[in-house]
């Protein structure tokens, strides 16, 4: 079979740079504009992009002068664009950290149900001392015990998801009996975080449970990839570094006892693209020169963990930065940001700049011919199986990439050119359905 591209469109208000709000074109408030959500997920369905995300965080970021602040809830804005669309894949972010196993799982099992099978959920830990004061708390867990965590949620959410068989709905009018108790397996679970009682109130869903798909890639981040994800969202500057990172989760996925094929790794990229090389470059300078250079230094001192005015704009990051093992934040991205200005002696203008596209995510300007070759180099090279693709600009930037770089994709066979019948998301990714864990099969017994 031949090998194909993954395409997810990682949707953001009104654009990943920064800037992007400030554009003529640019609708300040489509960020809480249903219709705006709408136009985006047809427009990548008609890309046949295998699906689209939206991230979420339990708290209000920095200063709402900077950009667009605050977001619909996923999982309530994604159930919407199930009844607006019809193949692409819905992906939305949730915590382990600040939710609670019971609830979020019946939340994805409605949402696979209603859409069809085309659920996803990207897992996160939740950094950030400020989303742990929305939940009681005074300062974040420490990153080890946020992973710890995430780890015995989904173990409780697997086993809520495989509650209900899937042949314990009779609806035998005639006897009377609507569904057959010996097929309900309540998951009876105390462990160290939870204790969960009763089965899930929602049978199990057409995908089994939904696509799970992760995004760190610290050290506990792969780990607990390598344990559960089936895709991966990951941020790398250079091609070396995505194959070596691309080549370290497969093995650890391999690792442990699982497929490889059944992860599938998609770096992020932020395509700028232009009818020349200059015009992308030209595009690409409008974006920058609209960045505010405040905002950018007091995320950058936030992320770097240093006192405000530690940072100058035309120096470098100081050479007496915290190691990534004093970090208890996104551990992988400080670590990729701060290589990323060491490598390329950036200062601290040029680093804002540089991440005001996609905070740490490749950047790439260019015709549509030298995107699509990017993109084939990195898939072709062993450094990926798709990507997650973050117009700098929305709507328009998404509406040019599928115009322009998804026909030079299907040309060159590396992207479908219809969906064809109708598929689970899981299907689209190329994995099978799970077998539940309270059946016996072939592989193994039956949980008790």
């Amino acid at each position: 079979m031949t090998r194909r591209l993954h395409l997810n469109a990682f949707l953001m208000n009104t654009g990943h740079h920064e800037a992007s709000w400030r554009l003529p074109e640019s609708d300040p408030y489509a960020h809480v504009e249903l219709g705006h959500y709408v136009k985006l997920a047809r427009t990548a369905e008609r890309g046949t992009f295998d699906s689209l995300f939206l991230a979420d965080g339990p708290q209000l970021w920095g200063s709402v002068a900077q950009r667009p602040a605050g977001a619909l809830e996923p999982l309530t804005l994604l159930t919407a664009l199930a009844t607006a669309t019809e193949h692409i894949g819905l992906i939305a972010t949730a915590s382990t950290s600040y939710n609670s196993p019971y609830n979020l799982a019946r939340k994805f099992a409605s949402l696979d149900i209603i859409s069809g099978g085309r659920a996803g959920w990207n897992i996160v830990t939740t950094a950030g001392a400020e989303a742990a004061r929305n939940f009681g708390l005074d300062a974040e867990p420490a990153h080890a015990e946020r992973y710890a965590r995430a780890g015995e949620f989904l173990d409780v959410a697997l086993k809520l998801w495989d509650s209900w068989e899937d042949d314990a709905i009779l609806g035998d009018k005639e006897t009377g009996v609507w569904g057959d108790d010996t097929k309900i397996h309540p998951p009876r679970h105390r462990g160290t975080y939870f204790s969960v009682e009763g089965a899930l109130n929602v049978p199990r869903s057409p995908q089994g449970y939904p696509l799970l798909v992760q995004a760190g890639s610290s050290e506990d981040g792969r780990n607990f990839a390598a344990r559960y994800a089936e895709a991966v969202f990951t941020a790398q500057q250079t091609l070396a570094d995505a194959q070596a990172f691309y080549t370290d989760l497969k093995s650890r996925t391999a690792a442990a006892g699982r497929d490889p094929g059944h992860i599938k790794v998609l770096p992020g990229i932020v395509p700028v693209v232009g009818s020349t090389e200059a015009e992308a470059r030209a595009n690409e300078q409008v974006l920058e020169d609209h960045i505010v250079h405040r905002h950018g230094v007091a995320n950058l001192e936030r992320l770097l963990q240093l006192p405000p005015g530690t940072l100058e704009l035309d120096a470098g990051l100081p050479a007496d930065l915290p190691p990534e093992s004093a970090v208890e934040g996104a551990k992988s991205r400080y670590t990729l940001i701060v290589e990323l200005a060491r490598r390329e002696r950036l200062t601290v203008r040029q680093l804002i700049g540089r991440l005001g596209g996609g905070r740490g995510h490749l950047t790439f300007a260019g015709t549509p011919e030298q995107v699509a070759d990017a993109i084939e180099t990195w898939f072709t090279q062993g450094a990926a199986d798709g990507f997650n693709i973050m117009p700098a600009v929305l709507p328009s930037g998404l509406e040019t990439f599928v115009d322009q770089v998804v026909p030079i994709l299907r040309r060159r066979g590396l992207l479908r050119t219809e969906y064809g019948p109708r598929q689970t998301l899981r299907e689209r990714y190329g994995l099978p359905r799970p077998a539940n864990q309270y059946v016996p099969s072939a592989d193994q017994p039956a949980l008790v």
